[in-house]
């Protein structure tokens, strides 16, 4: 394991931060184009480039089609999940935020996981452009905004994204029509 250099350690404790802040905001926080402030003075500090979540959901194209994607923390290490539907079976991959490199890839077969799995999969089934060029699209109408996290759903009948976006201070979500 090597060892990362201080800037390197202030750099990942700001993503950290960062993604437990955004995975304790509730979802009826962000209807709309609602903004949260989030004091996040590790972040203003030190910044580095990680993969976007844009080139993760490509990056897990090897795996199937990606229906979902997002930031998050597993055993206290951040990490990029995107859940993939090859003919109705879904995977977890496992996308390593620094290289887009897939570390691992497992089968969604039960639970929570399954059913959030199913959802998205009908909505992107549903979808006429694919939840990377949705999030991208986001990233692109939001300037100086990154993307952690692209959950497809079917609303009113319409598959839409709500794509969190961040700017290192504000967490806003926004809604994009899919079809």
């Amino acid at each position: 394991m090597s060892r990362l250099g201080r800037s390197d350690e202030c750099a990942e404790q700001s993503e950290l931060d960062l993604s437990l802040r955004l995975s304790q905001l509730p979802a009826s926080d962000f209807n709309g184009h609602r903004q949260q402030r989030i004091p996040l003075h590790s972040a203003k500090r030190c910044r580095r480039r990680t993969v976007s979540l844009e080139q993760g959901l490509t990056a897990s194209e090897r795996e199937g089609k990606p229906i979902s994607g997002k930031y998050e923390i597993e055993d206290g290490a951040l990490q990029l999940s995107v859940y993939t539907a090859r003919d109705r079976k879904f995977t977890e991959v496992i996308v390593d935020h620094k290289s887009a490199a897939i570390n691992k890839a497992k089968p969604i077969t039960e639970g929570e996981d399954f059913e959030s799995a199913k959802a998205q999969d009908d909505a992107m089934n549903a979808a006429e452009i694919s939840l990377s060029s949705a999030t991208a699209q986001a990233v692109n109408v939001n300037a100086g905004y990154r993307a952690v996290s692209a959950i497809p759903a079917i609303k009113n009948g319409h598959p839409v994204a709500e794509t969190r976006l961040t700017n290192g201070t504000m967490v806003k979500a926004v809604e994009q029509k899919l079809d």
